[in-house]
């Protein structure tokens, strides 16, 4: 395990220092969990933008869904007609 040394701006050190306490956590667990969740969404935004190139280069080489297709898909949501979502 690294070992990293920060300095806290007394803005974030005292809400810290008094969640700390609250929750019975050290200071160090928090700013662990807080880190690996800044980390966690970091990941999942890069995703979403891959996810988004992706789509765009389909949109550009003419792979996509007619409009009315989906509308009919989504309207078919919870009948007893329900329908497979709509290929390309």
């Amino acid at each position: 395990m690294g070992v990293t040394s920060i300095r806290l701006q007394p803005e974030v050190e005292k809400p810290l220092e008094i969640l700390s306490k609250k929750l019975d956590r050290s200071k160090n667990y928090l700013i662990n969990q807080a880190i690996k969740e800044f980390l966690d969404r970091r990941a999942i935004e890069e995703e979403r933008w891959r996810e988004t190139l992706k789509a765009l280069d389909s949109v550009k080489s003419g792979a996509v869904v007619e409009e009315a297709d989906v509308v009919d898909w989504l309207k078919s949501w919870g009948s007893e007609n329900e329908q497979s979502p709509p290929k390309l």
